[in-house]
């Protein structure tokens, strides 16, 4: 198209909306932008969605099909998973019930637990350490008796803390992981943790991205960009701890695998 012929179309067109434009406010007319469509209507986030849509048991509630461990200290009762180590029983090493029915990779898990003494967790993308039984390494989603570390992600039998509760943390390559902002204090996210009682655990886990919800509070958030040691798969578990007489109990299971 000639620039001579280019610039006519344009005074045309200006020529056309000169009605228009002498009864648009000042304002309007005055911006570079006044032929440009309106700007969409804002859309807010939809509302909290707790119905569990997409997701699915990964514990009948009777049994422990699907569920591997040691029957001296995992067992079905009153439709929950029961972890109890008594002084007859105590452990030497941390002991796991170990999900067998995948590797998840991206996820959400729900689970609702109820500790009494001691310290336990539910590990995701971890592996089984050659040469142990019913032992596992990897991320943990941490509960203990004290609230100390409740909501915290701690990489079992690696690299320990990864993000305390209250704490975003980026991981890079080699590197310890580094703090990059806040979810508020410990003290103020441990209020809403009810110790002694049912709380209910909601990871998102995806990518590099690991989150860990409490009570619908997010508690912890890790950005793994560690490429030598983080996993992007593995397995779940769920454990008792060295230490004291203690007892968790498990129920509503709930897995939703991502892309």
């Amino acid at each position: 198209m000639r620039p001579s012929y280019a610039l006519a179309l344009v005074v045309a067109s200006l020529l056309a909306a000169g009605p228009a434009l002498a009864q648009a406010p000042a304002t309007l007319a005055a911006s570079p932008f006044f032929l440009a469509p309106p700007a969409p209507p804002n859309v807010p986030p939809t509302p909290l969605d707790d119905s569990n849509n997409g997701f699915h048991p990964i514990f009948n509630g009777t049994s422990l099909d699907g569920w591997e461990g040691d029957s001296r200290y995992w067992r079905v009762e009153n439709g929950e998973i029961v972890g109890e180590v008594t002084p007859a029983t105590l452990l030497k090493q941390n002991n796991f019930l170990i999900w067998r029915g995948g590797m998840p990779a991206n996820f959400e898990l729900k689970a609702e637990f109820k500790l009494t003494g001691g310290n336990s967790g539910i590990n995701y993308r971890s592996e089984e350490i050659r040469g142990t039984k019913y032992l596992l390494r990897g991320y943990q989603a941490d509960i203990d008796a004290t609230d100390r570390y409740t909501g915290q992600n701690y990489e079992e039998r690696r690299r320990t803390f990864l993000a305390m509760r209250g704490n975003i943390s980026y991981i890079a390559t080699g590197q310890k992981p580094a703090i990059i902002a806040s979810l508020g204090t410990a003290d103020e996210l441990k209020a809403f943790i009810k110790n002694g009682d049912w709380n209910s655990y909601h990871l998102i886990i995806r990518g590099n991205v690991l989150i860990h919800i409490l009570n619908g509070h997010v508690m912890s958030e890790v950005i793994d960009d560690d490429t030598a040691n983080r996993k992007m798969s593995g397995l779940i578990g769920v454990q008792v701890h060295v230490g004291g007489p203690m007892k968790v109990e498990f129920r509503n299971f709930l897995l939703k695998e991502l892309p």
